[in-house]
């Protein structure tokens, strides 16, 4: 039997939601200035290994190719029906990406076979405990130097952001998304043995404050 934690999340909490995903994102969060500047901000050069983490529907994944087309793209998610959505918009940009059905805590890849591990607005659906389990799988899978970027859910920039997040708590949870909003995601990177943990860049948006993150395994 599956332990309730083990669970993974759909995107907007419940899969009848999942449908509305891309435009809600879309419409709400400034989706392409912010990954846009997760793209940017890992640097990616041609010929390294990208995995886009709880790829969902694989918008960041497509951007990340579009960005570095030389670079070798594989998107991992938990939920199948949401991986469905992404092979077809995949298979409509006739893009070259790998797609795996995963839990973020027990990848199928070798150790040391990314150079880099983008993730976005997936860490604030995990546990306390899989969030450790996580940082610590993809320090595992991150080549020595790879490093590590993330957006999610930030600690609020003012009251207007503390107020605005209230409906992502609503609906994933308040205990769950407790250690977002509390800015306490780099802590479990660094527990995880990664070095250079900080806070990027914040973005305001109608649902809160998005945060990237960035972090680095040592050589």
């Amino acid at each position: 039997m599956t332990n309730k934690q083990d669970d993974y999340v759909p995107a907007l909490a419940y899969d009848g939601l999942t449908r509305f995903y891309d435009p809600l994102i879309a419409m709400a969060l400034r989706e392409n200035t912010f990954k846009s500047a997760l793209v940017e901000q890992a640097k990616i050069q041609n010929g390294q290994r990208v995995l886009d983490l709880a790829c969902g529907t694989a918008t960041l994944t497509l951007m990340i190719k579009s960005a570095c087309p030389d670079a070798e793209v594989t998107g991992v998610d938990g939920d199948p029906k949401i991986l469905g959505i992404a092979r077809g918009k995949i298979e409509k940009a006739q893009a070259d990406i790998a797609l795996d059905e995963a839990m973020s805590y027990a990848l199928p890849y070798e150790d040391q076979t990314f150079d880099r591990v983008l993730s976005s607005l997936f860490f604030h659906h995990l546990t306390s405990e899989n969030k450790t389990r996580t940082a610590a799988e993809l320090h595992r899978i991150l080549k020595p130097g790879g490093s590590l970027h993330v957006a999610d859910w930030g600690k609020p920039q003012n009251l207007a952001m503390a107020g605005a997040i209230l409906t992502v708590r609503c609906l994933d949870g308040f205990d769950i998304t407790d250690d977002n909003v509390k800015g306490r995601l780099p802590a479990f990177f660094e527990r995880a043995d990664f070095k250079d943990v900080g806070l990027r860049r914040e973005f305001a948006t109608v649902m809160g404050t998005i945060a990237l993150y960035s972090a680095q395994k040592p050589h």
